[in-house]
């Protein structure tokens, strides 16, 4: 009997495509991918994550998974012989993958809010912030051409739908980030060479559209 695999999802969140990558890197395509209205969720959602009430979630064979992180896990783990293996098999590799994880889960949008929530443009501070964070990024790429090595791995696929709303930012601030972290843009180019990438991630100009909306929304366009 077929696996029968739902993602609730929206299609701007950097965290439900993240969860579509790595579906579309284990060969997993065959599932049902549900649009969320965050002002109207489901009765699905808010049934399968009652604590968060939040995208995204995976449901396989009825069961939910929930935050993008432990969703990419049991993906990877739960087709673990469809290659590639998300997850570096050495434990100190694996650890120090999951802290960036959860830095830049941590840091990226508080960031990015910070910069698009303010009426009359981005401060310089905030700005810095922003840029110093993807430097943090770019000096633990150093020069391997993923964050997995040679291989494009879990923490590639956990940071390239960051890679997105670079374009926005660079829009609200007026600031180059090839000319500030060119290394960490020419690491996003090469993900975009990838099937799974080109597949998944939103359109750069798409997504400044919606910036646009969102300041517009909060009054600060």
């Amino acid at each position: 009997m077929a696996d029968e695999i739902v993602l609730l999802e929206f299609w701007p969140s950097p965290f439900s495509t993240r969860v579509k990558i790595a579906l579309q890197e284990k060969g997993i395509t065959n599932y049902d991918s549900r649009q969320e209205d965050f002002k109207s969720k489901s009765t699905l959602l808010l049934t399968m994550n009652p604590v968060h009430k939040k995208i995204p979630v995976l449901i396989h064979n009825g069961k939910p998974i929930c935050e993008s992180l432990a969703i990419i896990e049991y993906i990877d783990e739960e087709w673990k012989h469809n290659s590639p293996t998300l997850l570096p098999t050495d434990p100190y590799h694996r650890a120090q993958a999951r802290f960036w994880a959860d830095f830049n889960d941590k840091m990226f949008f508080h960031t990015l809010r910070k910069v698009w929530r303010q009426k009359d443009g981005a401060n310089e501070e905030d700005k810095k912030e922003f840029v110093d964070l993807l430097r943090k990024l770019e000096v633990e790429l150093g020069d391997k051409p993923y964050f997995g090595g040679d291989t494009f791995g879990y923490l590639d696929v956990v940071l390239i739908p960051d890679y997105s709303w670079f374009y926005a930012f660079e829009k609200c601030t007026q600031v180059n980030i090839e000319a500030e972290c060119p290394t960490l843009v020419s690491w996003g180019k090469r993900c975009m060479e990838r099937d799974s990438v080109k597949t998944c991630l939103p359109d750069q100009f798409r997504i400044h559209d919606y910036v646009l909306e969102l300041k517009k929304r909060f009054g600060n366009d």
